[in-house]
């Protein structure tokens, strides 16, 4: 297990600084390819010419979601960085997170069965916790019922908030179902570390 935590310490590393440096150069790329998509540069240089050849091309899904959300062609250079930028960063936090878990398995198993029940539960509630919070983030946006994440999300949770909104009365047009299930989730983690 050690092995492992040291490779996720090690991809880190290399991520963390690759991201950097792609970042930095996604930006001045997307300074110049906005530079030249707003006139403000010549557009018939050599610098628009390699952007048209070779930026344009990478960037042209975005800037069609880009132009169907109702924005403009040239703001798609940074939406660009964005999409970059937020990759970056939730790459990086799934790694960092699974590097935490990782580490408290290793450290549950060295300290026993006690630990290792503790961390079970830990990871169970957390795990229907985060569901949960998918669920209902979805009931507010537009989503597919179909979907993946959604059919996910709904078999983690609707075992217990079907039976919950029979007994618990919505608030003029709001279910309060999710907040009481969080509450008894959290109250029956407490309960069932207890017993360790």
């Amino acid at each position: 297990m050690p092995v492992i935590i040291g490779a996720v310490d090690w991809a880190l590393g290399v991520l963390r600084g690759g991201f950097f440096a792609v970042a930095a150069v996604m930006a001045v790329v997307c300074g110049v390819d906005w530079l030249v998509r707003t006139r403000k540069m010549n557009p018939f240089g050599p610098a628009a010419r390699f952007m048209r050849a070779y930026v344009h091309p990478l960037i042209a899904p975005v800037e069609r979601r880009v132009v169907r959300a109702g924005g403009l062609p040239s703001s798609a250079p940074w939406w660009a960085l964005v999409s970059v930028v937020l990759a970056g960063i939730v790459l990086i936090s799934l790694l960092e997170f699974l590097r935490g878990q990782l580490s408290s398995a290793h450290n549950a198993v060295g300290s026993g069965p006690s630990a290792v029940y503790r961390l079970l539960v830990t990871w169970t509630f957390q795990l229907l916790q985060f569901a949960l919070i998918v669920r209902v983030v979805l009931s507010w946006v537009r989503s597919r019922p179909g979907t993946w994440y959604y059919r996910w999300s709904w078999r983690l949770t609707e075992w217990f908030l079907g039976p919950l909104r029979r007994v618990v009365p919505m608030l003029g047009m709001i279910d309060v179902t999710p907040i009481v299930a969080w509450i008894l989730l959290a109250v029956l983690q407490g309960l069932l570390l207890r017993l360790a």
